[in-house]
């Protein structure tokens, strides 16, 4: 890594340091001598001080007994040069030191050679570090690199290693990212076993803090309390029988964590977060907004009164912003694009696109938004364009072979594909079992989008006829569309988005009225599971997925727990 911060006068002064000209002092370690001039080691606090108020104006060797000649060399060769060769078996010793001399500049440079180095098996370290050096920003990015990590850095060494309230400081946050909270349970026991006659008595304190009313009710019977640490501690006994008894109470609500305000019941962050954006409602296009949260399985609303409504329009999540392309307000077809900064909340006006389009499809491929068919007010189309946010310019692109309107897209393995079409024309797949592949004759309303194991899923619609309920799968290796499970409710114009292994479908037209209840199918149980209805029913909506703000967590639901309140009457029998 090499860091430049030298002003211009620098090489000058290199160059005399290295004749040995006109310098004043000399760093001495043992046998070995710098010379160098005092007013350019000045820039280290360590060193002012010692040339100007510990030590008489007239001295010029100075001993220097904390640290080796080989480091002072590094850094001495920086002040002089501003140029910097770090690698994992210096720094630390660097580090060390610069914080010693109270050299800023260098303690920075280093902690962020660290950060760039960040794994599994070094963020633990230099979390510890950075912490211990007061280096706030690089602080909070390796502890968000192991929250970010935490399955894999759960099996490092250095984990084991960690202190009781390191531990307890981890598996607190709401940001501990894992699959399945068992993982942090597993995690807690590895770290007690590890130094049993010490820990053991640790568990109960680590054990309030793993949310086990999340976990499946089965792994909680079978695996927390068969554990043997479990059992011979009365007040964890206590502590697993009060989720128990909360994960009941919830399989009684209708909507998930729905009054349940608990430590062991409180979610953590989701990874990623599905926004519900605009649509048809009551008659009228509508500017809801909503944030459905995975992990608390609820639905918040986003304050969005100052953006117009529209319905029949497309989103998509792109570097931090969300894009709202073209639509439909009653009186206007949109050729407009409106673009919403997460992190503000604020909505502006981008370049709007060639072509007026309602039921437009749209998607996000290698930086760039494309946008594709609909209809204009007049025609449906076969036109498509494309959108680059570091220019603000649409541009046109070969139209497609069809006319399409009220059709999805999605980016899949590198294309933007749409059930029987591929943009790139690179792959032909084959017509689906129903007759949604004519969506440019019936008018057929569907979405598609990516599902984990490289399967794109063709969901609900129209037929011209009724609602459809049912599901096709496409798989590119076998290049063949086979029936998938249906969906609980029939549906069209619904919003359809992955998170994980879930793909959620909102909203819609059921063939009667419109509708705000969801669902969700599970490539892990094969099945579609009922989830918490939007607070606004809506058809003609469209979906996003949001991930990696800094602010996640003010779209997340709100989770505000109280502290766990023992039940000392059970503990004691337990006990």
């Amino acid at each position: 890594m090499r860091s430049q911060s030298s002003p211009k006068m620098m090489p000058v002064f290199n160059e005399l340091r290295l004749d040995e000209e006109l310098t004043d002092a000399v760093i001495k370690f043992q046998d070995v001598e710098f010379k160098v001039h005092k007013n350019c080691l000045c820039c280290i606090p360590y060193f002012r001080s010692l040339f100007t108020q510990w030590s008489p104006p007239e001295d010029r060797v100075y001993e220097l007994p904390f640290t080796s000649a080989e480091t002072m060399k590094i850094i001495i060769d920086f002040v002089y040069t501003g140029f910097l060769v770090l690698t994992d078996n210096n720094v630390g010793k660097i580090m060390e030191v610069v914080d010693y001399l109270n050299y800023e500049e260098l303690l920075e440079a280093c902690s962020d050679y660290l950060i760039t180095r960040l794994s599994p098996h070094s963020c633990i370290n230099t979390w510890k570090l950075t912490s211990k050096y007061y280096l706030p920003k690089q602080c909070s990015a390796a502890f968000s690199y192991i929250l970010d990590h935490f399955e894999e850095v759960a099996f490092s060494g250095s984990f084991l290693e960690l202190s009781m309230p390191e531990v307890e400081h981890i598996i607190s946050s709401d940001s501990l990212m894992v699959r399945q909270e068992s993982a942090v349970f597993e995690s807690v026991v590895r770290w007690v076993s590890h130094s049993p006659a010490e820990r053991q008595r640790d568990t109960r304190v680590l054990l309030s803090k793993i949310r086990l009313v999340t976990m499946d009710s089965e792994y909680v019977w079978n695996n927390v309390l068969g554990n043997e640490l479990v059992k011979q501690d009365g007040a964890c006994m206590s502590i697993v029988l009060r989720a128990t008894r909360l994960q009941q109470l919830i399989l009684l609500t209708e909507c998930g964590f729905t009054g349940i305000n608990d430590p062991l019941s409180r979610p953590r962050l989701p990874p990623a977060i599905l926004l519900a954006i605009g649509g048809w409602s009551g008659g009228d296009p509508t500017n809801a907004l909503e944030a459905y949260d995975v992990m608390a399985q609820r639905w918040t609303t986003v304050e969005n009164t100052m953006e117009r409504p529209r319905a029949y329009h497309g989103s998509v999540f792109l570097d931090g912003f969300v894009y709202c392309i073209g639509g439909f307000d009653r009186v206007e077809y949109f050729n407009s694009v409106r673009r919403f900064n997460l992190i503000t909340r604020t909505w502006m006006e981008v370049a709007p696109m060639y072509h007026r389009r309602c039921y437009v499809s749209v998607s996000a491929l290698n930086g760039l938004i494309y946008a594709m068919g609909g209809f204009n007010g007049q025609t449906r189309l076969d036109t498509a364009e494309y959108y680059r946010p570091e220019t603000n310019q649409w541009h046109q692109i070969a139209s497609m072979r069809e006319q399409r309107s009220d059709a999805s897209c999605t980016a899949f393995q590198g294309k933007v594909c749409g059930s029987s079409f591929c943009f790139t024309n690179t792959q032909a797949t084959p017509s689906l079992l129903g007759c949604r592949q004519s969506w440019n004759y019936c008018y057929t309303k569907h979405s598609v989008s990516d599902i984990i194991d490289f399967y794109s899923q063709q969901v609900g619609g129209f037929d011209g006829t009724e609602r459809l309920r049912s599901a096709e799968a496409y798989n590119p290796q076998t290049n063949t569309w086979v029936d998938a499970p249906p969906m609980l409710t029939p549906r069209s114009n619904f919003g359809l988005e992955v998170i994980g292994d879930k793909l959620i479908v909102v909203g819609g037209f059921n063939g009667f009225s419109t509708t705000f209840n969801a669902e969700f199918y599970s490539t892990t149980t094969n099945r579609w599971t009922r989830i918490c209805s939007m607070n606004v029913f809506r058809s003609a909506l469209s979906c996003c997925v949001i991930s990696g703000l800094t602010n996640m967590e003010t779209y997340a639901y709100p989770r505000e727990a109280l502290p766990l309140e023992e039940e000392e009457e059970e503990e004691t029998l337990l006990d």
